[in-house]
């Protein structure tokens, strides 16, 4: 280990329910997001992140590659990957345009087919957010 913190960086479990490059990059963004990984800092390389999860190398780098497409890492020729500035923003920015086409379009038009008027339905979702742990 580079610096300690590979462990804690990917410390989810792949699954079936999506392909396995786009779960190393969600993994990622969750460890940005936590701040596990700074922005400047260094993330695990493919062969550590292939190594951790016994998937091919080129899987790992296609996770990577889809977060440096994003803007959201950086590569250093012959060093490695960092967290480029501003990439919390960004992944808060793609998580909140995704959160709103997964739920709350889909909320809003069960909402809309159970009669519930928009001061009924934000009510419900201020119980639901103090209820939240």
């Amino acid at each position: 280990m580079r610096n300690g913190k590979e462990a804690e960086a990917v410390n989810g479990t792949l699954n079936d329910q999506s392909s396995i490059y786009l779960q190393i990059a969600k993994m990622l963004e969750d460890s940005i997001l936590r701040g596990i990984y700074q922005e400047g800092e260094q993330v695990p390389s493919t062969n550590e992140l292939a190594r951790q999860y016994s998937i091919n190398p080129a899987t790992a780098a296609k996770g990577i590659n889809l977060l440096v497409d994003e803007g959201v890492l950086y590569k250093k020729r012959g060093i490695g990957m960092f967290v480029s500035e501003g990439a919390v923003a960004l992944v808060q920015q793609k998580r909140r345009a995704a959160f709103y086409q997964q739920y709350v379009t889909a909320l809003a038009k069960e909402a809309k087919s159970l009669g519930l008027g928009e001061e009924e339905l934000a009510g419900m979702i201020r119980r639901a957010y103090s209820e939240a742990q």
